[in-house]
């Protein structure tokens, strides 16, 4: 196993993925990039510190510190996209979602795309499977969390306003519907907005993994930035953006999030 993921094992039957949060950029990549900013503009910044609190709940974390823009380890590795025919970034991404240009010159060709793969994003899926394996092997079944965040408002990708939850399970194939009743539950409690399966389906993580029939329920939540940082005015400039944590702003959304890990947590054990 790599010596730079992040892992951490609990006994619960829950993993919690962060394959977002990475802000790291090997310095031959970052040499190619028209801007070290943008090609960190689109990270889901601090999640993980938002969910800080999972592994009280004895739950699994899996993290890397590499930036998406090294290679999105939640994109299909074949480059089909998960949103046809709608705008989205790619495995090897070569532009913001605002659809700025992250290469000063010329992308990554297969062979560079072949190579991060082997560097980067097999890895990630390699601790996930092991994770899995590890897990089931205490329990009949387990939920695997995939936590993101993304700013409130990105035209290119979706009109007005995202809502503060977004819950996605492709349209009810990755999970059992009672894990996702749950969760749903959970968020419909809150103050904050939610949607089921809106623009957010669940990426490639939550699709390739989510097996239910084999005990193993996937499920993505995309967050608002809003609920947990000071999300700015528009335009986004490196002055601006990202804002700092701000754990006083988080703590009634974590304190929902607390209640959707709980239940995740619960559903699993009530599959035996």
């Amino acid at each position: 196993m790599s010596d730079w993921l992040e892992i951490h094992r609990g006994t619960a039957p829950l993993i919690v993925s962060f394959p977002h949060t990475g802000t790291d950029i090997p310095a031959d990549i970052e040499a190619t990039l028209a801007d070290a900013w943008l090609a960190r503009k689109d990270a889901d910044w601090w999640i993980h510190k938002l969910y800080a609190f999972a592994r009280d709940l004895g739950a699994t974390t899996i993290r890397t510190p590499f930036s998406r823009t090294v290679i999105d380890v939640n994109r299909d590795p074949s480059g089909v996209s998960l949103y046809p025919g709608q705008a989205t970034t790619g495995l090897s991404p070569v532009e913001t979602f605002d659809g700025e240009p992250l290469y000063s010159g010329a992308a990554p060709d297969e062979a560079e795309i072949a190579r991060r793969r082997s560097l980067y994003f097999d890895p990630y899926h390699a601790a996930i499977r092991a994770e899995i394996e590890r897990l089931r092997g205490l329990h009949p079944a387990i939920t695997l969390y995939d936590a993101h965040s993304i700013r409130s408002h990105v035209p290119r990708l979706f009109d007005g306003e995202l809502p503060q939850f977004n819950i996605g399970d492709n349209g009810g194939t990755t999970c059992g519907p009672a894990l996702t009743a749950a969760i749903e539950a959970a968020c419909d409690a809150s103050p904050f907005s939610r949607v089921t399966n809106g623009r957010f389906r669940g990426g490639w993580i939550t699709r390739h993994y989510g097996q239910p029939e084999k005990g193993v329920h996937a499920i993505q939540m995309e967050l608002a930035c809003r609920g947990y940082i000071d999300e700015p005015a528009e335009p986004f400039t490196p002055a601006n953006w990202p804002t700092p944590f701000d754990a006083a702003l988080a703590e009634p959304l974590r304190h929902v999030l607390k209640t959707v890990l709980t239940a995740a947590i619960a559903f699993a054990k009530e599959q035996a």
